[in-house]
Order: C-alpha cells, then sequence, then structure tokens
C-alpha cells in the first residue's frame, strides 16, 4: 500500500526520493512527502496529489545527507497536506515515515497529550515521532528499540534525527522493507523498484529486524540490540522491466508481456521424456507427493480467482479433493489443518497481509504450506515451507494481469505432476503438456485483434452495470473478468455460474444490462448456450468469447470475439485475455486513470 524511500550518499537526495517515490507510484497512494536532513535540521515537503505535484514543491538548491520520503495510502485522517508523511515531532529534531497501522495508537496518543505533547494531524503515525523524540538519549537506535515494544500493530519505519545528520534508522514489523547496497551510498524502502536503477544488491529485513545506515555502511540488529548477520541478495530484475517501453499504460504492457511470461513460468519445468513436470522449489520428495490427500489454497483477489481455477483443475485431473479459500477468512475460522494436507499461500506480491497472516496461522497448526509468489525475497516467499516463484518479472498497474496466468501455468504444471503419479497415462501428459506450451501461441494470436475488443469497448462502455458469466473452469474466469472492469473501469460488474443466473441473477437482466458469456468448446458448452437463451428471450444485450468457428453462438450473441481452438484444458488461458483487454479499453474510453485505479493498492500490507 504505502511507500517508503530512503537514502544516505552523494547524489542529490531529493532527486533521489522523488524518482524513487515516482517507481512506487503502483502501489496506490494519495498524497506524498520527503524529509532531508542537512547538518543542523530538516526540510520537509508534502503534498496532495500526485508525485509531480510534489516535485514542483520542492526547492530546487535543497540540499542534504541523508533523507526519506513517503507515499501514503489514507486510513486514520483525511486526505491533506497536514496528514501526509513524513511526520516530525515537537520540537522538530525527529521525522519518520511509517506503513502499516498502529492499533493502540489512541492510547499512546491520549497519554502523549496528558504530558503536554501537542499533536498536528489525525493519523496513527504521528505518535511514533513523539514518542522516539521522548526516548532520545544521544543514540537513535536505542530510542527507537525502547518505542517498538509500545507499538501494537504492523510497521514498516524510517527514522531520522536532526543530532545524527546522515544516519538512517529502519525497523519492520508485518510491512516490507528492504536494503540497498551501493558504492558509499545507502538506500532503504519498501520495494526494491524504487532503488533498482541504483543498486542491485539487497537486504531484506524479516519482522522483528532494523537497520542502521550511513553512507559508509550499515548494521543489522533485532529489538534486543543483537547485531544479525544478514545475506545479501542479487535483485534479479532489470530497470528496463519498470518501465512502459513505448506502451501508453503498464497494464497493456503487461497485458503483452503475458506471451513471454507464460513461458517463464513453465520453461525447465516441462518433460516430454516423463510426460510429467518439475518444480523443485517444493522441496517435496515423490514420496510426500504421493501421500498427498487433499489441497488447500488460500489467496486474494486475483490470486484468489487463480486459485479457485487452480482447486477445480487438481480436482478434475488429479483426482484429489481440492479448495480455494480466502485468505481473510481462513484466520479468523480457527481453520482444522488435516494430515496430509498441502496449502499453497498465493501473492503476486509475496507480501499480502491477509495471506500471510493466514499462512503464519496454518503454520502454526502444524500445515505445511507452500508459496506462489512473483517477488524474490518476499515475506510469503522467505516463511513458506518451499514453495514457487512466477518469474513473471515485475507488475506495475495495480490490476493483475501476467501474475493471474502465471499463477494458473504453476498449478498446471503442479497437477501434471500429481496427475502423473496416480492415473494419467503418458500419452495424456504429453498431450497436457502440448496443450499448455501452445498457450502463448495462442495468445498471440488473440492479442493480433485487439481492434476487436476496442470497439467492443467503445460499444458497452456507457452501460453501469454488466454480468460475466461462465462454467466449470471459466467461472473463475467469469469472477476475475468482472474484477478487472470493476477496477479499473469503475463500471459495476458480477460475475456468476451461468448455471446460477436463474437463481437469482436473471432479475438483473433488462435491455440496459449487458451480459457476457465465456463458451468454450466443452462438456458444459451447451448448458452455456442455454443460459446465453434465457437472457435473450428477456432482450438482455450479449456479449460472447467463444471458439473459432462456433457459428451457432455467433448467430445468438448480438456480439461475439473469438479465440483459437486449444485443449479445453486451457480455456481459462484463452478466455482470461479478451476480459483484460475489453476491461482495459472500456477504462481508456471513460478515462480512467488505468494503471492507478482509485481507492486501490498494488499491495494490500495491512488487514
Amino acid at each position: 500500500m504505502c511507500g517508503i524511500v530512503g537514502y544516505c550518499g552523494p547524489r542529490v537526495v531529493s532527486q533521489v526520493l522523488i524518482e524513487g517515490l515516482r517507481r512506487l507510484e503502483y502501489r496506490g497512494y494519495d498524497s506524498a512527502g520527503i524529509s532531508i536532513a542537512d547538518s543542523q535540521q530538516f526540510t520537509t515537503v508534502k503534498k496532495t496529489g500526485k508525485i509531480k505535484e510534489l516535485s514542483a514543491a520542492v526547492p530546487e538548491d535543497i540540499q542534504g545527507l541523508s533523507g526519506i520520503g513517503h507515499t501514503r495510502w489514507a486510513t486514520h485522517g483525511e486526505v491533506n497536506d497536514t496528514n501526509a508523511h513524513p511526520h516530525l515531532d515537537g520540537s522538530g529534531k525527529v521525522v519518520i515515515v511509517h506503513n502499516g497501522i498502529i492499533e493502540n495508537y489512541e492510547a499512546l496518543k491520549s497519554k502523549l497529550k496528558s504530558q503536554g505533547t501537542v499533536f498536528v494531524s489525525e493519523t496513527d503515525s504521528e505518535v511514533i515521532s513523539h514518542l522516539i523524540a521522548q526516548y532520545y538519549e544521544g543514540d537513535l537506535e536505542h530510542a527507537v528499540i525502547k518505542v517498538l515494544p509500545l507499538l501494537k500493530g504492523t510497521y514498516g519505519l524510517a527514522v531520522m534525527h536532526t543530532s545524527e545528520p546522515g544516519k538512517i534508522v529502519g525497523a519492520r514489523n508485518g510491512s516490507p522493507l528492504v536494503l540497498g547496497i551501493g558504492d558509499h551510498e545507502m538506500f532503504i524502502a519498501s520495494d526494491v523498484t524504487a532503488i533498482l536503477q541504483y543498486t542491485k544488491e539487497a537486504v531484506y529485513l524479516n519482522d522483528g529486524e532494523l537497520v542502521a545506515m550511513t553512507k559508509d555502511g550499515y548494521k543489522t540488529f533485532d529489538i534486543n540490540n543483537n547485531e544479525i548477520s544478514k545475506q545479501i541478495e542479487q535483485i534479479n530484475w532489470e530497470i528496463e522491466q519498470i518501465e512502459k517501453d513505448g506502451f501508453p499504460h503498464f497494464m497493456e504492457k503487461e497485458i503483452y508481456e503475458q506471451v513471454a511470461s507464460i513461458k517463464r513460468a513453465f520453461t525447465g519445468r516441462l518433460s516430454l521424456d516423463t510426460a510429467s513436470g518439475h518444480l523443485g522449489g517444493l522441496d517435496m520428495l515423490p514420496q510426500e507427493l504421493h501421500s498427498i490427500e487433499r489441497v488447500k489454497i488460500i489467496a486474494a483477489g486475483t490470486s484468489y480467482y487463480a486459485s479457485l481455477i487452480a482447486a477445480y483443475l487438481i480436482e478434475r485431473i488429479a483426482r484429489i479433493p481440492a479448495t480455494a479459500e480466502l485468505s481473510s477468512e481462513v484466520r479468523y475460522k480457527n481453520p482444522i489443518v488435516e494430515r496430509n494436507s498441502l496449502y499453497f499461500a498465493v501473492s503476486q506480491s509475496g507480501e499480502t497481509a491477509d495471506t500471510l497472516y493466514a499462512m503464519r496461522e496454518l503454520q502454526r497448526k502444524g500445515a505445511k504450506v507452500l508459496g506462489v509468489c512473483n517477488v524474490v525475497g518476499s515475506t510469503i516467499a522467505r516463511e513458506s515451507n518451499g514453495g514457487v516463484y512466477l518469474h513473471s518479472g515485475p507488475e506495475i498497474a495495480v490490476a493483475s494481469t501476467k501474475a493471474f496466468t502465471s499463477q494458473l501455468t504453476i498449478f498446471y504444471i503442479f497437477t501434471l505432476i500429481l496427475a502423473r503419479m496416480r492415473h494419467m497415462a503418458f500419452e495424456d501428459g504429453l498431450e497436457f503438456i502440448k496443450g499448455l506450451q501452445s498457450v502463448p501461441s495462442h495468445i498471440e494470436q488473440i492479442l493480433s485483434k485487439t481492434d476487436e475488443l476496442q470497439s467492443l469497448a467503445r460499444k458497452y462502455y456507457k452501460h453501469t452495470n454488466v454480468l460475466f458469466l461462465g462454467r466449470g473452469l471459466n467461472y473463475p474466469v467469469a469472477l476475475e473478468g468482472a474484477l478487472k472492469l470493476k477496477e479499473i473501469s469503475y463500471i459495476h460488474a458480477e460475475g456468476y455460474s451461468a448455471a446460477e443466473i436463474k437463481h437469482g441473477p436473471i432479475a438483473l437482466i433488462n435491455e440496459e444490462t449487458p451480459s457476457l458469456f465465456i463458451v468454450p468448446d466443452d462438456a458444459l458448452r451447451d448448458k452455456v448456450i442455454s443460459n446465453m437463451k434465457e437472457v435473450k428471450a428477456r432482450k438482455g444485450p450479449l456479449i460472447a468469447f467463444a471458439v473459432e468457428g462456433d457459428t451457432e453462438v455467433a448467430e445468438i450473441a448480438d456480439d461475439v470475439f473469438f479465440v483459437p481452438k486449444a485443449n479445453e484444458l486451457m480455456y481459462p488461458f484463452l478466455m482470461v485475455i479478451p476480459s483484460q483487454v475489453f476491461a482495459y479499453y472500456c477504462a481508456i474510453e471513460l478515462g480512467r486513470d488505468v494503471d492507478q485505479p482509485r481507492n486501490l493498492a498494488k499491495s494490500v500490507t495491512v488487514e
């Protein structure tokens, strides 16, 4: 959600901070600010709105030894300059930026007020600056260590003090922080994208860990001030991957990147010799995999819809009971961990708070939880009991696209592995592999016809309600298509199983409510066509995503977009692509901020 960037070194500090905040814009924010330390004081600038407004307000001649910056996504207090970060104490000697939520801030604030402290903002974060100032006795690290046990909640924290110019202290509990190591310069950020253009060497902080850094080096330690030795990891992303590369929006770029990202997800993980797959990160022996009696997947948002497809596929093809659940609900229902059950925690960022907390709860109860993540070094990747990276490359647009299809790819491979261990014949395994390997070329064909989807969007973007309907493996695709349209165009959309339309949603059908049916060439095709006819009889506008050559669907629907004929198990990949493109063009027609839709954040790091 919010973003943090900090810098110690010889560069122009304000420029490093502003550029870092620009790289973090995709996370979602409503205000931003920076604070720069020279040898005597802080210069702090805060503005609501976009980074360009902040940049315009920062004096060109500002000098400094270190600085911290922040993009805020409001949780406590309205969106205004005062509530924006950074926050200072009353004396102006301590300045902080904070990601997360301090759950007991009201009690802390009340106590500080009784001691004469004056607060200027409505935020929960401001209490931290006042507490650090109160406990400061000449050593910033010690002051932060004394304050952290008083804070109940989550934090990614960066702190400076005027008495120690050129130093930044960072701390983490539930909100990511990464340290970037340069040549006589140091960086700290909530996301490697903020520092990628300056360094490829990173140290990831775990919960309960702190760092103190200057331009000449750093030390990492715990809350008891015990020094910790941390491994330096290499960032494997390139700066070009977080640029638009000629596309008007990151979302459009990432839609097109799916041809390559799906290939990366399966390259080296499929074997024609054995008609099976290999996911080394699972860290499980064949005997362990064979003993699995059920699979349970936890996720949120788009990752949840990918997990629904995965559960359906595992049960249908590998013949193992499988379910997908919203991670936000799992944690609080006192989940039962059954013997021989395997769990997956699925998250693009690897920092999704709901999924992380649910994973920890399951692990406390003895579950083995494997992570499926895109971001190397993320918390879920580090704390899970093994797992798989997507290798999608950075996903900058808030609305996820390529991570969804990469997650599907991983679960398709996992399903193949389980099925081949049990009952799937060699020839069927080969057919499955060839079907999966053909997906990128089919997507290329779909993306060569985006003009048809743009025309479709121009016809329907003025409608205020849209229904998405599908069956079987493609029911979650309908849910995901509706989510995409909601996220970036703000058109109200709902996804349903097509079979459920007569159990309530058919009441919504009228001449102003289009229904978009997903109609692959599979065993449920005829039933979906019957549902289409029910809508047609009630004069509801009909859109269909169907398979090339399906003249029956073309005769019923008002508008149809055709995808290439493929192995029927692969249609979720092919049907979600036009859903993404259709949503994208509807948002363009409506003039929406496609990459940063209102009220949304890329990485949801608070509950």
